[in-house]
């Protein structure tokens, strides 16, 4: 019998009890793949990451020390490293976040053994070694092939610190920064394209009006200079989700000054102090933080609009370099660790996710998600020489095809996901096609029992077979472990046929699916 043939009324059990009562019609979505149109770039830069000294993220997640008896490369984790590659991660963003606006470049550079013991005032108020600091930062770029992402430290430093990091990374003449970088063992000076002019200062970057914010991002980046023929992409602090008088006044005060503009929207679906659990969910925590996950599309309509009234030419890129799902803490351990479990409810959000980044790729030009390791929306989680890759990171791998690929413009007309009274669509999806000229689809079903039925005409796609893998689970919450590393993991998928110049996918409930089209 198809997955699609049903009875009437069906109850099916799951967390939480009964998940829904289900329509008695087959779901079916529409849409046409223009194969003849190019709907811009998808940067790699979408795909990127996110790693600040919060919790277990650099130490444990990242950085154990040359000493350790994990297996390591210059003090990083292999294992993490190997898992990363296999992302083409394409840039990492540190040191915060937070962290990043109390701290002082100084402290992370010259023998480990004298480098100062801090505190962590944002994180737990726990002492911060300083052991991982630029050089160890830069390192792991370019062991990963990243490109390196820095954060200034706006609020609690000034010009002349700002100042003085840069031509410690980039001069490459005889100055006493330089010099010193030489000393500390790194010769050449590196080249740093990205950097941020503070971190979320309306909040813990030095809770600042706007106004305020755009003055001094004016003066400090006045500082941030190209040398040696390095050139920086200075990024302004944005907004908080859709705030759009923060965005209005940093892009009429500062305008021509910045590269780009920051944007960080975190998926919550609760009050801050009363986050939802990671694991343990209903069909209803289910739909509301996948309903939440997708506002994404209209804070980024809201603020291109915004953007494009004082940089119609769109000189000025959208980062959105904070994002993902935030949950309460997984018990037993601290809160200010913020870590949490990865399910299969996180690769939908991931999938849905990017694929808005894809449709808004004219502007957003970079994105990173929260955290790389053992922190928020996680790749990879640790616990001693153990190692898990979660379903978000399995659907990173996977839609790594996209990366910096030509976006194909997809019409989609998909059938409801009701929850109650309110409905979100059910199907998202996202084609491209890559230098060598492969087309490759991605779609995400977050209906959590319904399969649906996906049928697409190819305009000027030249196609005669389809392969693929898909990512499900056998119930919402499915989950990797430490006992149990494959729970949820890619696995082939035959459910996509070509005919008469249509593609039909019979997409799973609850399901990502990226397909090949070949000829």
């Amino acid at each position: 019998m198809s997955p699609l043939v049903r009875l009437a009324v069906v109850v099916v059990l799951g967390l939480g009890g009964p998940l829904a009562v289900q329509a008695a019609e087959p779901l079916a979505a529409t849409g046409v793949i223009h194969g003849d149109q190019d709907g811009g770039t998808i940067s790699r830069h979408l795909y990127g990451h996110f790693a600040e000294h919060l919790g277990r993220c650099i130490y444990d997640g990242l950085w154990v020390g040359e000493e350790s008896l994990i297996p390591n490369t210059k003090g990083v984790r292999t294992d993490v490293i190997d898992a990363l590659k296999k992302l083409k991660i394409p840039n990492l963003r540190w040191p915060g976040g937070c962290f990043a606006d109390d701290y002082h470049w100084r402290d992370g550079i010259g023998p480990l053994d004298q480098r100062p013991q801090t505190i962590n005032i944002h994180w737990g108020q726990v002492v911060e070694t300083n052991a991982f600091g630029t050089h160890e930062f830069l390192e792991l770029c370019e062991l990963l092939d990243a490109e390196p992402y820095l954060a200034g430290n706006v609020g609690s430093g000034s010009p002349e610190e700002m100042r003085d990091w840069i031509e410690y990374l980039t001069f490459d003449g005889d100055s006493e920064l330089a010099n010193l970088r030489r000393k500390n063992g790194r010769e050449q000076p590196w080249r740093i394209e990205y950097f941020g002019v503070g971190n979320e200062n309306w909040g813990c970057g030095g809770a600042m009006r706007p106004e305020y914010y755009a003055d001094l991002y004016r003066r400090y980046a006045e500082y941030c200079r190209d040398l040696s023929g390095n050139r920086l992409t200075r990024v302004a602090c944005g907004p908080s989700g859709n705030d759009g008088n923060w965005t209005r006044t940093v892009m009429e005060r500062v305008g021509g000054r910045m590269q780009a503009l920051s944007l960080h929207q975190y998926t919550l679906a609760a009050p801050w102090h009363e986050k939802r659990p990671a694991t343990g969910f209903d069909d209803a925590a289910w739909f509301a933080i996948v309903r939440e996950a997708l506002t994404m599309e209209k804070t980024l309509d809201d603020t291109e609009a915004i953007m494009d009234k004082t940089d119609p030419d769109k000189r000025i890129g959208l980062f959105v370099d904070e994002w993902g799902t935030w949950y309460a803490n997984e018990p037993g351990t601290p809160g200010y660790a913020l870590y949490q479990q990865n399910t299969l409810r996180d690769a939908m959000v991931a999938g849905v996710t990017l694929h808005i980044f894809h449709d808004h790729c004219e502007r957003v030009r970079m994105a990173n998600i929260a955290q790389i390791v053992n922190v928020l929306q996680a790749m990879i989680l640790t616990e001693g020489e153990k190692m898990v890759l979660t379903p978000t990171y399995h659907v990173f791998e996977m839609y790594k095809v996209h990366q910096d690929a030509t976006r194909l413009p997809l019409e989609l007309k998909s059938p409801e996901y009701k929850h109650g009274k309110d409905a979100i669509p059910a199907v998202s999806a996202s084609a491209s096609r890559d230098k060598a000229g492969k087309v490759h689809v991605s779609l995400v079903n977050v209906h959590p029992t319904d399969a649906v039925t996906v049928t697409c005409e190819l305009a000027s796609v030249a196609a005669t077979k389809a392969t693929g893998r898909v990512l499900t689970g056998d119930k919402l919450d499915a989950h990797n472990t430490f006992d149990d590393l494959d729970a949820v993991t890619p696995k082939a998928f035959d459910g996509a046929t070509l005919a008469d110049g249509k593609l039909t996918v019979e997409l799973p409930a609850r399901s990502v699916v990226v397909l090949e089209l070949a000829e």
